[in-house]
């Protein structure tokens, strides 16, 4: 049975940082590009970061130069550092796990920047 499950969200004043984990089980998971994905009320969900079985990262528009992903195939975890943080970037935040035809997502966590 595949599990992604995430930790880390959170309320954080704008400006703040939180740090965003999601550990999988049930995957050769370091053959797998993860990602974290967010979706906010009444919008699209959409990329934040990915990181390739390589190691390689890619990174959405709204968030370059103060996300950052990286991976520990060790510990079947991914992680997403969010600096400088904006009310904009309120939303759930979901972890992805993506080989093939294989996609898994996990429940969410919350992420609310608010003052």
């Amino acid at each position: 049975q595949v599990q992604l499950v995430e930790s880390g969200g959170g309320l954080v004043q704008p400006g703040g940082s939180l740090r965003l984990s999601c550990v999988a089980s049930g995957i050769s998971f370091s053959i797998y590009a993860m990602g974290w994905y967010r979706q906010a009320p009444g919008k699209q969900r959409e990329l934040v970061a990915g990181v390739s079985s390589g190691g390689r990262t890619n990174y959405g528009d709204s968030v370059k130069g103060r996300f950052t992903i990286s991976r520990d195939n060790a510990k079947n975890m991914v992680y997403l550092q969010m600096n400088s943080l904006k009310p904009e970037d309120t939303a759930v935040y979901y972890c992805n796990a993506f080989w093939g035809r294989n996609d898994y997502w996990g429940q969410g966590t919350q992420v609310t920047v608010s003052s």
